[in-house]
């Protein structure tokens, strides 16, 4: 099936989306293509090749249409990870000398590549706050190439001026890149607004069962192509088993994240109105500083909020340790509730001065919210904060 002519609703695009009807023997399940070995087409180019490196295998073929279904993009490339599709992506736009313009909360895994990896590329980065317009312009330099945001900040929840972001972008003749791994397809399409390429992490929402690693970026043709030439010679390409369970788990997406979102904003409500509680950061909330052009810009405001308790560390530690239902683990964008703090896992990676210049401090606590009963996620926090 071509996925350009499916319904375009999400529920509908998550199922049948890329799928080959009828698919090989008549398979309604598109099955794997474990082997790396193919016949050699005469004339094929390199980067044609049927070989599992280049990434023009039948699984990854299958993959790559489901994944840009999902967005509605023209095109689409599986990768090994989160952090493989971001640094791909960068050494595909960016050569020795080249400027990036960066939002200042990311992922801690890009920010310490942007930091400690990227000088010795050769690529100079400035970090500017993607929710003030007016701190884009003075950024920017005559060797400015690309910028480089999140759809929903990890971790305080913050929503850039998506609009004024690629306006700037475009006038300045940049190639925006934005991961949309938090919002995901079901609340966010970046592509639509105007980005030039988007990114998951699939390890966290496409796939959502917390059982495998991987990466994905989407965008025009000539872009992922160029994308993918990159991703064929540093070699972090996703294997066809781990391709197949993320085909799968991206079928139950859309009823995921819709589960994932009304529990975060039940929970972020009795969050914010405990009395132990200082503060919740959730887009979803009118008391969030970006729930205007958030409700504008998303369908909903996804799975993922962060707090902090009155009583500081000590009190994070109480209410994880009282917890009955949430894992204290890292990652995120499973079925099952998570808890962590991000000063220790997530963005342990960063130098304390400048996690706590973008408001991450020690006592922060993550929460991506599973797909569990509501009430008992809400009781649950309950009861253990009647123990801090």
């Amino acid at each position: 099936m071509d996925h350009r002519s499916t319904p375009s609703r999400i529920e509908t695009l998550a199922v049948h989306g890329g799928e080959r009807r009828p698919g090989p023997d008549g398979s309604v399940v598109f099955p794997i293509y474990q082997g790396t070995v193919y016949t050699y087409d005469d004339g094929a180019s390199y980067h044609d090749i049927k070989y599992i490196r280049l990434n023009t295998t039948p699984s990854q073929k299958y993959l790559h249409d489901k994944i840009a279904a999902l967005e509605g993009a023209e095109a689409a490339v599986a990768t090994s990870s989160g952090m493989a599709a971001v640094t791909t992506a960068l050494h595909a736009l960016l050569k020795a000398g080249d400027h990036l313009i960066a939002g200042d909360t990311l992922y801690g895994g890009t920010h310490t590549f942007l930091t400690e990896h990227a000088p010795a590329l050769g690529w100079q980065v400035t970090f500017v706050d993607p929710g003030k317009p007016e701190t884009f312009k003075p950024a920017l330099r005559p060797n400015t190439k690309a910028m480089l945001v999140e759809s929903i900040t990890n971790p305080l929840m913050r929503v850039a001026r998506h609009k004024d972001v690629v306006a700037f972008a475009k006038q300045a003749g940049l190639t925006t890149i934005i991961d949309n791994t938090f919002a995901s397809p079901v609340n966010f399409r970046p592509l639509a607004l105007g980005y030039d390429l988007a990114f998951h992490s699939a390890t966290k929402y496409l796939n959502g069962h917390s059982d495998l690693v991987a990466g994905c970026l989407v965008g025009s043709k000539a872009l992922i192509e160029r994308v993918r030439e990159t991703l064929n010679h540093y070699g972090g390409t996703l294997d066809p088993h781990a391709g197949f369970l993320l085909a799968r788990g991206m079928k139950t997406l859309a009823l995921r994240v819709r589960a994932q979102g009304t529990n975060a904003l039940a929970l972020a409500k009795s969050l914010s109105a405990h009395p132990k509680v200082a503060g919740v950061n959730y887009p979803g909330l009118e008391t969030h500083p970006d729930q205007k052009h958030a409700r504008e810009l998303f369908s909903g405001f996804g799975g993922m909020l962060s707090i902090q308790l009155k009583g500081g560390v000590p009190a994070a530690e109480k209410l994880v340790a009282s917890l009955r239902i949430p894992t204290y683990a890292p990652s995120l964008g499973g079925v099952e509730t998570l808890i962590v703090r991000p000063s220790l896992t997530s963005h342990a990676g960063m130098k304390r001065e400048e996690r706590l210049a973008c408001g991450i401090t020690d006592d922060l606590l993550r929460i991506s919210c599973g797909i569990e009963a509501q009430e008992d996620l809400v009781e649950d926090f309950r009861q253990a904060l009647d123990k801090v």
